[in-house]
């Protein structure tokens, strides 16, 4: 059976969701996404995600013409539609379209899209072994913006399945680890939880803010820094986070076993405690803090 999208106001079967070919997503990433994680029939952070778009859009001038509990609405509309339990959820705001230029103006009419899709891994089961191998990181300077200019991205990590890997941890020209190709990168040595700093540099990734509030409910210690390649092959965990997969173990990194090879401790923590800890903050519009 086909999907129930959603396309400007409309819920549509996937084969009549369309969007113009003069749309400036389409001609210069000039657009923005959020994707949300759902589990038990609810979105994972959903407010946070949302905070998170509407810097995304500020940063381009792009209007928010919904409020959030708009948003909340018509997304829980498209998971109920589409008979969603578990799985990914997609929304992609672009500025609009017309006539192919660089410059813009406050005239366009943003289009705004979004589908499901099932599943990576499910949140209760037992979470796989995954390897990461380097690749540089050619990415664009404002990663802080969650835009679809994601072609460096796609190259890899389709690097990394050409490897038989799971994902790519990308390096930048120091030797410094920034993040991986659509995750957030963590290790664990010594007991303290080493951390990148929010910068510019990365993605101010949504699974990461909670699953770092999760390690200061744990007494986790957290050590904020940037980190070379080579201090993060001597970890004993390592881990990452994105919200398709919560928060996986890293047991391998380009071939090499990361601690003991095997799940960590803390990273199974971690990962328990952000499911207990989303399951009990999924958004209800109806209560203020």
């Amino acid at each position: 059976m086909e999907r129930i999208t959603y396309v400007n106001g409309d819920y549509l079967l996937e084969s009549q969701a369309k969007v113009s070919i003069f749309d400036r997503g389409f001609l210069f990433a000039d657009s923005v996404y959020e994707g949300f994680g759902v589990f038990d029939g609810q979105i994972a952070d959903f407010l946070y995600h949302m905070q998170r778009l509407e810097r995304s859009l500020a940063e381009l001038s792009i209007p928010m013409k919904f409020s959030i509990d708009e948003m909340f609405n018509i997304l829980m509309s498209l998971i109920e539609k589409n008979n969603l339990i578990e799985g990914f959820l997609y929304l992609h705001i672009t500025r609009g379209a017309g006539d192919r230029a660089f410059h813009y103006h406050d005239h366009y009419i943003p289009n705004i899209f979004a589908f499901t899709q099932g599943p990576k891994f499910a949140a209760d089961s037992t979470p796989p072994n995954i390897e990461l191998i380097s690749v540089p990181d050619l990415r664009w300077a404002r990663r802080d913006i969650k835009s679809t200019n994601l072609l460096a991205q796609v190259m890899a990590k389709q690097a990394a399945n050409k490897a038989g890997a799971f994902e790519a941890l990308m390096v930048d020209n120091n030797g410094f680890v920034t993040e991986a190709g659509s995750s957030s990168f963590f290790f664990i040595k010594g007991r303290e939880l080493f951390v990148r700093p929010v910068t510019n540099e990365i993605l101010h990734g949504i699974t990461r803010k909670t699953m770092l509030r999760c390690a200061n409910d744990l007494n986790i210690r957290l050590v904020e820094k940037v980190s070379k390649f080579e201090e993060v092959m001597l970890a004993d965990e390592a881990m990452i986070t994105a919200a398709s997969i919560y928060v996986l173990p890293v047991t391998k990194i380009d071939g090499a076993a990361i601690g003991t090879g095997k799940p960590g401790e803390f990273t199974l923590r971690l990962r328990s405690t952000y499911l207990k800890k989303a399951r009990a903050e999924f958004y209800n519009p109806n209560v203020r803090d």
